[in-house]
Order: structure tokens, then sequence, then C-alpha cells
């Protein structure tokens, strides 16, 4: 396992949160999937470091809409990126943990808020992220119950 943060747009953060094996080509899929099982969600991934950039990141490499450090639908990216680094409080260079930014994450976005702070995502429809948000706001209300 490398200690090299992961590249993560500020929209990655919840797209990785609620990620399950789905993508827009299977190397895309493959590559989230090494990212977001192979390292974040493996044992000890909550010590994973992250640097925020502020164009592709390493979850884009292989993404077939990806032009150069852009994406063909960059205006509707760039909307997502800019929801997402108010709501999370990131801009680029920002370097956090996966187990801080799912803190983060908690404090920062409710339950619910997903069809405002996700507006324009071809995955909201499907609920993978507000089922995710949900666990781990589930999740924190129980440990924080236990501790």
């Amino acid at each position: 396992m490398t200690d090299a943060p992961i590249r993560y747009r500020p929209h990655h953060f919840l797209c990785s949160l609620g990620f399950q094996g789905k993508g827009y080509s299977d190397e895309f899929t493959a590559n989230m999937a090494s990212i977001v099982l192979g390292r974040l969600r493996a044992p000890g991934g909550d010590d994973t470091p992250i640097q925020v950039v502020g164009a592709t990141d390493d979850i884009c490499a292989p993404c077939p809409k990806r032009r150069g450090t852009l994406c063909e639908s960059q205006d509707s990216i760039s909307r997502l990126d800019t929801r997402h680094a108010r709501a999370l409080g990131l801009f680029a260079g920002t370097e956090l943990t996966w187990g801080e930014a799912k803190r983060r994450i908690v404090k920062r976005v409710p339950p619910g808020s997903l069809s405002t702070l996700c507006q324009g995502c071809r995955w909201l429809e499907f609920g993978l992220c507000d089922s995710a948000l949900n666990a781990l706001h589930d999740e924190a209300r129980l440990t924080s119950e236990e501790g």
C-alpha cells in the first residue's frame, strides 16, 4: 500500500461514499473500485491520505468523458465540485484522511441534502449515495452513543 495521497476533486468524496461497483466504463469502474474498495474501505482505509485538486483526479484517470484535465461535461462537473467544496469546506490543496473526510461529511452534509447538493448528477436517481450517507450518519450516531 502506498502513502501517496489520492488526488480527489471535491464531488468524489460523496461519490466514493456511495460507490457500489457501477461506472461509466469497465476501466473507470475497475479504477474506482481499486481506489474506493481497495484503499478507502479496506482495513486501515480511514488513514488513507487524500489531496483535493481543482481538475481531473485519480478517479477520473480512465474516464471515457475525460478531456485532458477537464471533462466533456465540465460545466456540470464544475457546478458539482463548487457545491461540494462549499458544503465540505474544501479547496484545492486541502489534505485530509478518508476518516477525516467521513467525519466532515457527517458534520456538514445532513441526510436528505443530496437532491440539492448533487443536482444534475446522473447517479442521484439510483439512491446509492443517499443510502450511504444515511448509513454513515447512523454509524456516527451509534459510535457517539457508545462512546
